[in-house]
């Protein structure tokens, strides 16, 4: 029912008059289409001045980045003395090696991810403050559902200029099952980088112990070589004049400086070969290229012993290798999987608690306390769950299957090393065999070319033959000593110890030589 007195002011207005100011204002907005061109425009010059560019990076500061790079590679490193031995140099490499240094930095990483994952398990702690500003009244009024007309007179609530802030606590127990199981993943792949980490250990260990024997055998026979070059050129100026002056028959003095020519071609070649045994071993152990270095030469070359059944060969590999660790490892991500999936189909629990401030006015309350609970259920999941579990189900058979075949790869792996190891062995006994014949044979060479001009030509082929025969040794040697280095890694033994008295070289040489010896010991048939 409406009401009115003569004189009095209707403080309740028409609705309809509201109704009419509203479409006034709309009507209004839609009368400026030239500012809303003008907007657009405006717009589409600021986005055009935020695009990106290619910024190819300068030569200039590629090479002062390339300085910075090189300074980087070999500093903090321990000065070389002396001559090095192998433990030492296998002590460096593990040190100073670069893609050695990667996998630790993985480790550190992975270490780092997973103090992240613990961290999720924790409740979510968030801290929010804001300031808001209007240019008007957020003003509002109520409209009576029956009769259509306002029913108050249009009011705020809230100030123009506010500022708020909230301290909340919340927990989900599915999101903590969820990411407990994720932690315990992230814990395994932990696992899995540092038997990766093994593994490179092993292979550096193997390329430092091969560069090693071939940069021995290198210093060994490089003073011999030119020696003999030297002898050879000799000889060879000399059988050029006896066929100007042609005191020999042109055919006798051709061959004889085709033999020297052979000697002198086959001698520079091994000597160019050899040359690159150093440069090797140094750049395994990352000491700046062009850097002279020499290595300890062992007193005599004595071959190491293996009597250990190739049973128990088989029983070590398979407990020890890392890629059997790491397939380990990946079978329990595959049950964890599985649980996740398992947990993801339940209802979640959600609490949560929080202390809030608000500087309006209007509010009676400026400080409160509030806390909830909540229950929220994803029922697709349930429609989904037999194929959330087969995919779990099938992962983990997968991780199954991945390991048989490494173990049958590994006990493969470990007949192979160990066949090789005796070929090496028995070729190494005749190789030294021939070493001393040669010997034998060049020093008759040379007491007949003390007596005989004719005879210097064989002194020359038989200290050629001498070489070759002492390279071949050492050659063989090294074949033997990475053999017997390949079945120690082939069934898991480790070079370094899990832990060591100082991270110096001379510590870690010190470590190195003690595994060495106890791996000596137990593959000689000794106590494990």
């Amino acid at each position: 029912m409406k009401t009115t007195s003569v004189g009095a002011v209707n403080l309740v207005p028409d609705c309809n008059e509201i109704t009419k100011r509203r479409a006034a204002r709309r009507s209004g907005i839609r009368s400026r289409p030239r500012l809303t061109v003008l907007s657009a425009a405006l717009a589409s010059v600021l986005a055009t001045g935020c695009a990106v560019a290619p910024s190819p990076i300068e030569k200039s500061e590629r090479q002062a980045l390339l300085a910075a790079e090189r300074q980087a590679m070999f500093t903090q490193q321990e000065v070389l003395t002396g001559s090095i031995s192998l433990q030492e140099s296998m002590a460096r490499a593990l040190k100073y090696n670069l893609d050695y240094r990667v996998k630790v930095m993985e480790e550190a990483l992975a270490q780092e991810q997973l103090d992240l994952a613990n961290f999720d398990m924790l409740p979510k702690l968030a801290l929010g403050a804001g300031y808001s500003h209007r240019n008007n009244d957020a003003a509002s009024s109520s409209q009576d559902i029956a009769t259509g007309r306002q029913s108050l007179v249009p009011s705020i609530s809230t100030e123009r200029d506010r500022v708020n802030a909230d301290l909340t606590v919340s927990w989900n127990v599915l999101d903590f099952g969820v990411s407990y199981f994720t932690a315990k993943q992230q814990a395994d792949k932990l696992l899995i980088l540092r038997e990766r980490k093994r593994k490179v250990a092993h292979q550096l260990m193997q390329q430092t112990r091969q560069a090693y024997w071939q940069a021995v055998g290198a210093q060994r026979l490089e003073p011999k070589i030119a020696n003999l070059l030297k002898d050879a050129e000799t000889a060879l100026g000399d059988a050029r004049r006896v066929e100007q002056e042609k005191l020999r028959t042109p055919l006798e003095s051709l061959t004889y400086q085709r033999q020297l020519l052979d000697v002198i071609n086959q001698m520079t070649q091994i000597r160019t070969t050899l040359s690159q045994a150093k440069p090797r071993l140094a750049a395994i152990m990352n000491l700046p290229p062009g850097n002279t270095i020499s290595v300890a030469e062992p007193p005599k070359l004595a071959a190491p012993q293996l009597r250990l059944p190739v049973e128990q060969m088989e029983e070590m590999a398979l407990t020890n290798r890392p890629e059997l660790m790491e397939a380990r490892y990946n079978e329990r991500i595959g049950v964890l999987e599985t649980r996740k999936a398992v947990a993801k189909l339940f209802p979640g629990l959600e609490f949560n608690a929080g202390r809030h401030y608000d500087n309006n006015k209007f509010l009676v309350n400026h400080n409160w306390f509030d806390a909830g609970l909540r229950v929220s259920w994803n029922l697709m999941n349930l429609f989904n769950a037999g194929n959330i579990r087969r995919t779990a189900d099938a992962q983990l058979k997968v991780a199954q299957e991945q390991r048989m075949a490494l173990n049958m790869a590994v006990l493969m792996q470990v007949h192979v090393a160990w066949l090789d190891y005796q070929g090496r062995s028995r070729q190494f006994e005749l190789e030294r065999d021939i070493h001393g014949v040669e010997q034998r044979l060049l020093s008759h060479s040379m007491n007949a070319a003390q007596t005989s001009a004719q005879g210097k030509l064989q002194a020359i082929l038989a200290g050629a033959n001498a070489v070759l025969a002492e390279l071949r040794l050492y050659q063989g040697y090294g074949d033997l000593q990475n053999a017997y280095g390949q079945l120690a890694a082939t069934i898991g033994m480790d070079a370094l110890p899990q832990e060591v008295g100082g991270h110096d070289i001379a510590s870690l040489s010190e470590a190195l030589q003690g595994v060495a010896e106890q791996a000596d010991t137990l593959l000689a048939g000794g106590a494990e």
